[in-house]
């Protein structure tokens, strides 16, 4: 976890810095967002901005947003009013944090940013026999494509291949090609020249020659466009890249990794992948399996995230009950590791007591999980479902998808990631979907379970 602080240190904000060195945070200082910009534009990367409410945010999310740099901003302040927070947030900070610091806030903060220190927790045989091929692999500078699920831990695995590896002293950077759109991406990626496009008033150093020396992860690189797939494709053919508006190829020393939660083989014969980059991706393939094929890692997971939530929310670690790991081990997780993860992060919270019993593990709506159906009533309800699929003849295929996404968002309480998780598909794909179906007037899942109609459904 990258941390660019903005602002002096010579008060509440020095204290915040050591909190958040103290969490593992790799931090480095400036004094103003000026010189942020240019240590940005150099490729001194950052996963997080933590800037001094004095300084001008909207200037600063302005900056970024113009010269296509992907980062987030979270204001701090001190003796700050509630509207002075909300004006930061208003002009681009993703979140506010008062001052003087709190270390379960700031620890919360970082947490929620940060993916860094996810240990890989692999107990069953399923995936012990994973992390012996990793092993195998990591030595090497072959490139890996690493699939499975969402939510089954492919940038854990990424990250457990880049520490075994020869480059575990130089930068792991990672990119979520879903997250981020595709006029800004390309910049990302390859960074850019000054005056390349409007915006442009420096040049910058993309995430490729940020990683040189090390390793750089593209995640979910199934939604990459079909152009930057040509060009990746040419970066790693070529161990060189083009700066968007640059002259000159630049040379460069890193070793890719990839996640899909796609089978990219049909994503080819769709046409919507090329097989060229596949060949180049897939030399070696990690598939990890979902966590309904790994039960002998469930107890082990909730033993770690019930550890690290507390730590995280400032409150006692509480063992899990035995009659807590009954309900765990009988589920059968259809958001895979992140479903479990959010889960221990609720019955951290909600759990009264000396354990972590039963009745503090509840679904995002409230709901208890001991009251939903065991792993066997669940598999039996999917044969039987499979019924119903008469009812679906002489709809075409996309009302019967629109008819899936809607009830998946409604069974979610208009939650879009976790629909998106439960659907296979990325966040991006659902809200252009969603943003389809709403000008078409169909009425939209909110989130909170309210519907809209409009195109303002789709946030």
């Amino acid at each position: 976890m990258r941390v660019l602080i903005i602002g002096s240190l010579g008060g509440q904000l020095g204290e915040a810095t050591k909190i958040a060195m103290k969490n593992g945070a790799k931090v480095a200082h400036v004094e103003c967002t000026d010189t942020a910009m240019k240590a940005l534009r150099a490729g001194q990367g950052a996963d997080l901005l933590m800037a001094d409410i004095g300084n001008d945010i909207a200037t600063l999310a302005s900056a970024l947003k113009a010269e296509r740099i992907h980062v987030p901003i979270v204001a701090c302040g001190v003796s700050a009013t509630p509207s002075a927070a909300a004006a930061a947030i208003r002009a681009g900070a993703k979140e506010f944090i008062p001052l003087p610091p709190d270390t379960d806030l700031i620890a919360a903060v970082l947490a929620a940013v940060a993916d860094d220190e996810r240990p890989m927790i692999a107990r069953d045989p399923a995936i012990r026999q994973v992390v012996t091929l990793a092993d195998q692999v990591a030595s090497s500078n072959a490139s890996i494509l690493i699939t499975g699920e969402s939510g089954s831990g492919k940038e854990v695995m990424a990250r457990y291949v880049h520490e075994k590896s020869k480059r575990a002293t130089k930068p792991f950077i990672s990119i979520n090609c879903a997250a981020i759109p595709d006029n800004l991406l390309e910049s990302e990626l390859f960074g850019h020249e000054k005056g390349s496009f409007t915006g442009a008033i420096a040049r910058r150093i993309g995430k490729f020659e940020e990683a040189d020396g090390g390793t750089l992860l593209l995640d979910e690189i199934s939604e990459m466009d079909a152009r930057l797939q040509a060009k990746l494709l040419r970066a790693i053919q070529e161990r060189e890249i083009d700066r968007v508006g640059g002259t000159r190829p630049v040379k460069i020393d890193i070793r890719i990794l990839a996640t899909s939660n796609r089978d990219l083989s049909q994503s080819v014969r769709d046409g919507s992948f090329r097989e060229d980059l596949l060949f180049r991706l897939n030399v070696v393939n990690l598939k990890l399996p979902p966590l309904r094929e790994r039960p002998g890692d469930i107890a082990a997971l909730a033993d770690h995230f019930s550890a690290r939530y507390a730590a995280a929310n400032g409150v006692s670690v509480r063992p899990v009950s035995d009659a807590a790991r009954h309900v765990l081990l009988n589920r059968s997780w259809p958001g895979n590791v992140r479903e479990l993860e959010n889960a221990m992060h609720r019955a951290v919270l909600l759990a009264d007591g000396d354990e972590i019993g039963p009745d503090a593990l509840r679904a995002p709506d409230g709901t208890k999980l001991s009251d939903a159906a065991p792993r066997g009533v669940v598999e039996a309800a999917a044969e039987a479902a499979q019924v119903s699929v008469q009812s679906t003849v002489g709809q075409t295929v996309a009302q019967v998808e629109q008819d899936l996404i809607l009830d998946t968002l409604d069974h979610c309480l208009g939650n879009r990631t976790h629909a998106a998780n439960i659907l296979g598909i990325s966040i991006r794909t659902l809200r252009n979907k969603l943003k389809i179906y709403a000008e078409h007037g169909v009425s939209v899942p909110l989130p909170g379970g309210e519907r809209h109609t409009g195109v303002g459904a789709v946030a």
